[in-house]
């Protein structure tokens, strides 16, 4: 793995989601497509309920290497994966400017399936750190994942607070470069990335796919309560709008002073009152569409079969 730069820092953070983000698809379908067998099972086609993939992902995990899948047969499926469009554009655009942008993965998918796709792609290196649940491979062979870290966040599934992670990773990075970004880009997809976006500050950009839960929710959240996310919001459904974005970035000419203020700005466990928890929200496909239910205002996410 490589090591952030310390010199000169870069002038940008830029942050990915893995799956349905950097990937065209959900990890998740690829494995329900290499379990072995004429019909699978329908829980492991439908099984999948937002704000528990992390729970559903042990189980059809489990099922694979009960059923004989090995190594081999994930990475395969992992490695066959085609990029999200646009994104290799992107990627090349970020790697010509390492003096200016700093990246990082922060997903719950898991270290593996991140890990064999980025070096498959070849832009394992373009990545400082990739933040993510840990998995390993078992003495029986089956491929084994475990929670990335407990959280006090009533937003996130219990295994994974993208916010918090990202309020330590900044504090470390600035600890250790001496100085803050001047601005921070996340670009997502789903309902689980609402919650860093929510920390990001008035410099900040938010790129939610267009069309999936993240635009969505946002859109929704604009509209009902205003000013919740301070981010400029930028919808992408092409990796080269994202191009674009950190282009117009790269040329503005910003006073030092001028930093994001992530760290100052109040913390996913002081930003939801203190209410009955509420159900996850209802996500489906229609199609090529996807939909969202309105979050209710100020209320956390929470799935009961993940508590």
């Amino acid at each position: 793995m490589s090591s952030p730069s310390t010199s000169p820092p870069c002038r940008f953070l830029v942050l990915f989601d893995f799956d349905e983000t950097i990937i065209h698809e959900s990890s998740d379908d690829a494995m329900v497509r290499i379990a072995p067998g004429p019909a699978p099972p329908n829980w492991l086609r439908e099984g999948f309920r937002p704000g528990c993939y992390h729970a559903h992902m042990c189980q059809v995990l489990a099922y694979l290497g009960e059923h004989g899948v090995r190594e081999d047969g994930i990475r395969a499926a992992i490695e066959g994966i085609a990029p999200t469009p646009g994104m290799p554009v992107l990627f090349a655009f970020l790697r010509e400017r390492p003096q200016d942008f700093e990246c990082a993965v922060i997903s719950d998918a898991n270290a593996y399936f991140i890990d064999t796709w980025l070096r498959r792609a070849g832009v394992r290196q373009l990545f400082a750190e990739v933040l993510t649940n840990p998995a390993s491979f078992s003495a029986n062979g089956h491929l084994l994942l475990r929670p990335f870290h407990a959280h006090a966040c009533p937003r996130c599934p219990k295994n994974m607070c993208k916010q918090t992670i990202l309020r330590d990773y900044l504090a470390r990075r600035t600890h250790e470069r001496g100085v803050s970004f001047q601005r921070v880009f996340y670009v997502g997809d789903g309902d689980n990335d609402i919650c860093p976006t929510l920390a990001l500050g008035h410099r900040d950009t938010a790129c939610p796919r267009r069309g999936f839960p993240m635009h969505h929710i946002l859109q929704e959240m604009q509209a009902s309560q205003p000013g919740a996310c301070q981010a400029t919001v930028l919808p992408w459904a092409n990796g080269e709008d994202v191009v674009d974005c950190l282009q117009k970035a790269v040329g503005e000419s910003v006073a030092p002073a001028s930093i994001s203020s992530i760290l100052s700005a109040p913390c996913c466990t002081s930003l939801v009152p203190s209410v009955q928890l509420a159900p996850c929200p209802v996500l489906y496909q229609s199609g090529a569409q996807r939909a969202v239910s309105p979050m209710p205002s100020a209320v956390p996410v929470w799935c009961p079969a993940c508590s």
